[in-house]
């Protein structure tokens, strides 16, 4: 009867771990499944950040920009994904890094991705690497003095919204260019807001 009951205890202990186990193999799959939050600007590129320094001790970025995803609602200066472009001046190499809210097909992948180590030539006049401590105006409040200084999307409430920051030769500071359109190349109306001082530097059609 002992050995009976000692069974029976036995059994009753490892139905109750599988059980357990199974509850929490369950809720971690709902958290993987679960999106991360919209971003803005500089909290993505912050994340991509760290994963480039750990990539090259001196690696310094180049270009960021948001992607438009439909799957993704995001608040006015937030994106479902961010991409960011890192070089590393002493290797002569470059490295993109994507950070996005959910995995998506082709090259998109919940949090953050580091793409494949390339070769860098230099920097050009219309691409430069700047200094990260540069980054002081997010893309939410730059997105609010391009709307105070327009009224573009006003009249294009639809027109999805589209951050890009560079700096290059035709402004003598880091830049947030917030562009109205699907594309970078099919924008036809582009706000620059200085990225360090929040100032407006131009607006731009086409």
């Amino acid at each position: 009867m002992k050995r009976s009951l000692g069974v029976i205890l036995a059994v009753s202990l490892l139905a109750a771990m599988a059980a357990c186990s199974t509850s929490e193999d369950i809720a971690e799959k709902k958290e993987e499944a679960k999106p991360l939050e919209p971003r803005t600007g500089r909290e993505a590129f912050q994340s991509m950040y760290i994963s480039a320094r750990s990539w090259q001790h001196d690696a310094t970025p180049v270009q960021v920009k948001s992607i438009p995803l439909n799957a993704v609602k995001a608040d006015p200066g937030k994106s479902g994904a961010w991409q960011a472009i890192f070089v590393s001046p002493a290797a002569g190499r470059a490295r993109t890094y994507t950070w996005c809210a959910i995995e998506m097909e082709g090259n998109l992948h919940k949090g953050v991705f580091a793409g494949p180590d390339e070769s860098w030539s230099g920097s050009t006049d219309s691409s430069q690497p700047f200094q990260a401590i540069a980054l002081k105006v997010d893309t939410d409040d730059a997105l609010k003095t391009a709307l105070a200084k327009s009224d573009y999307a006003k009249q294009h409430p639809n027109a999805p919204v589209i951050f890009l920051l560079e700096q290059n030769r035709r402004y003598p500071d880091l830049s947030w260019r917030i562009l109205w359109g699907d594309s970078i190349a099919t924008s036809d109306y582009s706000v620059f807001v200085d990225a360090t001082t929040g100032d407006l530097l131009a607006k731009e059609k086409g």
